[in-house]
């Protein structure tokens, strides 16, 4: 069985943004994945002094196929550290993963799956 682990930035840390519809659509990601017979994860991380330790310990969970990195992350100017972080700790605690990257929530079974 293929595995995906999807890696996104916290909605509850989103100044003004609505948490549980971008969670919902995120939950319906998931949903997609176990019907493909996918299994995929999701760690939510925020730019502080935890985004590595939780980053490591989804990276090392398992061996997984494919990590998705999402465009909330990786667009946002801001958080250009955070997604340089990402990156080389993908290299260095999953190196055998595909590295993808999706344009919104919603996008996210079709970045992995051109991996996959």
């Amino acid at each position: 069985m293929s595995s995906v682990l999807v890696v996104g930035y916290d909605p509850q840390a989103i100044p003004g943004g609505d948490a549980a519809a971008v969670q919902a659509v995120l939950d319906g990601q998931l949903a997609r994945f176990a019907e493909l017979g996918v299994e995929a994860a999701m760690t939510v991380v925020v730019f502080d002094e935890s985004a590595e330790p939780v980053l490591v310990k989804s990276l090392t969970k398992r061996p997984w196929d494919v990590v998705v990195v999402g465009g909330g992350i990786r667009k946002t100017e801001q958080l250009l550290p955070l997604f340089e972080q990402i990156v080389n700790l993908i290299r260095r605690h999953a190196p055998q993963a595909a590295v993808a990257f999706n344009s919104n929530g919603g996008d996210t079974v079709e970045a992995a799956r051109r991996w996959l």
